[in-house]
């Protein structure tokens, strides 16, 4: 299987590049032989040739500039996402599937269209929060930490459900964006890392009726991430009652 870390070098903020490493761990693992191509600007990535796709968080400077690039890539991620194969963005790096993203200063940059949601920058401010979010393709609680600078407008299809912490935009209870097989989302830990269930559900996804995928080797993930779950859950009780959604 062909996986690809695409803009590694640019949109690499906190340790994201470990969701890729667990994407590759668990498959080998899991008797699936795997390579991992590392594109960044001025490439020309096939994206037709991958089975996974993975693009990190950046800085707000380094996300303008990659999104520039990235057009490039309109029709053919378009192609990639209708036939079902498998994008992880986590951080700022899903903002650039809009419409619009508006900077603190009030310019405007140009999204790829791949959904109809606009983004806008604050200034100079950055929100930040730990957090508790629900799925409805699992029973499994993720956790992470978010910690952005941006609200976003207008997602039909959010990813999470907030429980804790901050969603896609001010009193928001939705976070990030699925269309498809493409996953978006703010949290981060890196959240392959920190959520064992949800590498799980993704790395199916990705190896297909090739092989079933199981969290029986992740032994240590699944205690680190009771560990953080029940920490949270001990936190929520002692945050207001409006950060908390049941």
């Amino acid at each position: 299987m062909k996986l690809l870390h695409l803009y590694h070098d640019i949109m690499n903020l906190y340790g994201e590049y470990a969701n890729i490493s667990a994407m590759e761990r668990i498959l080998k693992k899991s008797g699936i032989e795997c390579q991992t191509d590392k594109l960044s600007i001025g490439d020309n990535a096939e994206l037709s040739e991958y089975d996974f796709i993975y693009i990190g968080s950046g800085t707000e400077r380094n996300q303008k500039t990659v999104l520039e690039d990235f057009h490039k890539y309109t029709v053919t991620l378009k192609s990639y996402i209708d036939s079902g194969k498998v994008i992880l963005m986590t951080g700022n790096s899903f903002e650039m599937l809009g419409s619009r993203i508006t900077d603190a200063s009030g310019a405007e940059f140009e999204g790829i269209g791949i959904a109809d949601f606009s983004v806008k920058e604050q200034n100079k401010k950055r929100n930040t929060s730990d957090a508790i979010f629900k799925a409805d393709f699992s029973d499994k609680e993720l956790v992470g930490f978010i910690n952005k600078c941006s609200e976003i407008f207008g997602i039909d299809t959010p990813l999470f459900d907030v429980l804790m912490g901050l969603g896609n935009k001010v009193d928001d209870d939705k976070e990030g964006i699925r269309i498809n097989n493409l996953f978006g989302t703010h949290l981060t830990g890196p959240i392959l890392i920190k959520n064992p269930y949800f590498l799980e559900y993704i790395a199916n996804l990705v190896a297909g009726k090739k092989k079933e995928i199981s969290t029986k080797h992740l032994g240590f993930e699944k205690t680190g991430y009771e560990v953080t779950l029940n920490a949270l859950r001990r936190r929520a009780g002692a945050v207001p009652a409006q950060s908390i959604r049941n």
